[in-house]
């Protein structure tokens, strides 16, 4: 990235962060203004991977827990142990999906943590958007961008034609279902924890933290934000939010993330669910998180490709379910994986019966 564009994307993010209408509102009502909507178990699909039985258990689990009408269970057959799936596969797949799926559904929760790609981008974004060579870079180039970006709409396939995407899965089946009770579990906690913005000292992956302070000025007066300039947090019994760039994160496990937690560090291939030399999102997920992102190829350390934290605390703290948050937080999502519990809404209050979603 040149010095002149690092310099643009600075003020560009440093004028959003301060374009944010955060007005304070009595305790009854939320700590930011205007409480949104979230979305529940009537608007998301669940696509299992019938050749995978890890994937089969984990579909049937997490659609038994968040009570996900059975009708949207969607049914596919992925090639077991490959990594990338190709254009053409993909493509047969998303037919398929796309003609199961009720007109109603707003997001996709996949079972699976391999295929983990579409040729060059991430199989979240193939799903959410459909497969797009504008969302792939060779290089340091900008990509196909997300109208979902920081919007103050709901329900974004209505809104956009996109669905989007995250993997409900871990290491393991026992991870996963940890995953999904935590995920559960934070339903309406308004668990009172902290964020932690760390500037390291990897300059290169420290790209985003040139707002970080800016952002925790923003968000102080609201919610506890701790803009740190060190390598590492722990010790710590009450994170909510620990956005940070390093190759590898020490000490994560030294820390306790509160139920519906988020947590990423930006670096080139995090999202590498077949592995890499890079830490993977998925330590995040074992150490506590309930959501994480990452890189499944290089792209650059715009920060534009990585979770904008001013955006995705602003949707969650307002009350929206945790897959809703993220994807408005990424401004590029193309070469990123979404993983966590896609309806945790830990800020969100519980909507009276019979009350009507709003766009």
């Amino acid at each position: 990235m040149s010095f002149i564009h690092k310099i643009v994307v600075s003020v560009c993010w440093l004028l959003f962060v301060s374009c944010l209408k955060i007005t304070p509102l009595s305790a009854q009502v939320s700590p930011l203004y205007k409480p949104a909507m979230a979305l529940s178990a009537e608007d998301l699909a669940i696509i299992v991977n019938d050749n995978d039985d890890t994937s089969r258990r984990i579909a049937d689990y997490y659609r038994q827990k968040r009570h996900i009408p059975a009708e949207q269970v969607i049914h596919v057959r992925l090639p077991l142990r490959r990594a990338v799936l190709t254009r053409s596969e993909f493509e047969k797949i998303k037919k398929q999906v796309d003609d199961q799926t009720p007109k109603h559904v707003q997001a996709f929760a996949l079972t699976w943590l391999q295929p983990f790609r579409v040729e060059c981008m991430s199989i979240t974004t193939a799903f959410a958007a459909g497969f797009d060579p504008d969302f792939c870079a060779d290089g340091c180039k900008m990509t196909r961008k997300n109208p979902y970006f920081a919007s103050e709409l709901g329900r974004p396939y209505d809104k956009y034609g996109w669905r989007p995407t995250m993997v409900v899965a871990a290491q393991n089946f026992a991870e996963t279902q940890k995953l999904i009770d935590r995920g559960i579990a934070a339903d309406y906690s308004r668990a009172q924890g902290s964020a932690y913005l760390l500037k390291t000292s990897d300059h290169a992956r420290s790209s985003r933290a040139a707002v970080f302070p800016d952002i925790a000025e923003k968000f102080r007066p609201f919610w506890p934000v701790n803009y740190l300039e060190q390598d590492f947090i722990a010790g710590r019994d009450d994170v909510m939010f620990y956005f940070t760039g390093l190759v590898s994160v020490p000490h994560i496990k030294d820390n306790r993330f509160l139920p519906g937690a988020v947590a990423d560090h930006l670096t080139s291939a995090g999202g590498v669910m077949s592995g890499s030399s890079q830490m993977n999102i998925l330590e995040w997920i074992k150490a506590g998180a309930t959501g994480s992102y990452g890189a499944v190829v290089e792209p650059c350390n715009f920060p534009e490709k990585f979770s904008n934290p001013a955006v995705l605390m602003y949707h969650y703290l307002r009350g929206s379910s945790l897959i809703e948050a993220y994807w408005k937080s990424v401004a590029l999502p193309g070469q990123g994986i979404f993983i966590g519990e896609p309806l945790a809404k830990p800020f969100a209050y519980p909507i009276s019966h019979g009350a009507k979603k709003k766009g």
